[in-house]
C-alpha cells in the first residue's frame, strides 16, 4: 500500500470503544495497573468482555508487555500482538496494526493501549540515561548534546523550518492550540476539562521552545 493512494481497509474494521484513566501528575499506581484499567474501560465502553479480545497492540517504549496486560485484564489467549516504534506520534500506527489484523482475519477484537507515569515516574526532559547502544541512540546524539531533550524541542526545530519556508509568524500555531484545547476541554477525564483557551491567552503564555508556547 502506498501513502499516495487510498488503502483497502475501509469498512473492514471499526473503533467501537475508548477507555482512559484520569490524567494526573501523581497517579499512585503502576503503569501496568493503569494499562489494565484503561483496557477494561475501553471494553466496557464497547459492550465487550475480556474474553472477546484476541489481539493487542502497544508501543515499543511501553513497560507493560501485551501478554502481561492481557493477564492483568483477564484476557485469554491472543492470536495477534505487535508493537509500534516511537511514542505519541505513532498512535495512528497502532490503530492501523489492529485494523490490518482484523481485515486479514488474524484477530476479531484488538485492543490498542498505552500506559505510562510521566511526571510521577521520572523527570521528563532529563535526557536519555543508561541506554543500551542502538541506532536510535546514535540518532539522538544529534539532538541531546545541544540541549534538545524533549519531543517538544525536537518538533520545535521542524516548526521553525516550517515558519521560515512559508514566511509565517509563530502566532499561526495558536490557532492549532486553541482548537485542540477546545476539543480536549470537552473530555471529562482531561486534565483541563472545561478550561478552553483563547488566542490571547496562548500568545501570553511562556515559551516552551521557540516557536512553541505552553
Amino acid at each position: 500500500m502506498s501513502v499516495r493512494r487510498a488503502d483497502a481497509l475501509g469498512g473492514k474494521a471499526a473503533i467501537v470503544g475508548i477507555g482512559a484513566t484520569e490524567f494526573s501528575k501523581d497517579s499512585g499506581r503502576s503503569e501496568l495497573t493503569l494499562a489494565a484499567e484503561a483496557v477494561r474501560a475501553a471494553l466496557a465502553d464497547a459492550g465487550l468482555t475480556a474474553a472477546d479480545v484476541d489481539g493487542m497492540v502497544t508501543f515499543t517504549m511501553d513497560t507493560s508487555p501485551e501478554i502481561t496486560v492481557a493477564q492483568a485484564a483477564g484476557i485469554g489467549e491472543l492470536s495477534f500482538f505487535s508493537r509500534v516504534h516511537y511514542g505519541g506520534g505513532a498512535a495512528c500506527a497502532t490503530v492501523q496494526q489492529a485494523a490490518l489484523a482484523i481485515a486479514s482475519g488474524v484477530a476479531e477484537v484488538v485492543v490498542c493501549y498505552r500506559a505510562f507515569n510521566e511526571r510521577s515516574g521520572r523527570r521528563f526532559g532529563s535526557g536519555v540515561q543508561r541506554r543500551e547502544p542502538s541506532a536510535e541512540g546514535a540518532a539522538l546524539g544529534w539532538a541531546l548534546p545541544f540541549g534538545l531533550l524533549t519531543p517538544a524541542s525536537w518538533v520545535a526545530m521542524a516548526a521553525q523550518r516550517y515558519l521560515h519556508a512559508y514566511g509565517l509568524a509563530p502566532e499561526v500555531f495558536g490557532e492549532v492550540a486553541v482548537v485542540d484545547r477546545r476539543h480536549a476541554a470537552r473530555n471529562p477525564a482531561a486534565y483541563f476539562y472545561g478550561k478552553p483557551i483563547t488566542l490571547a491567552e496562548h500568545a501570553a503564555s511562556r515559551w516552551i521552545v521557540e516557536p512553541l508556547r505552553l
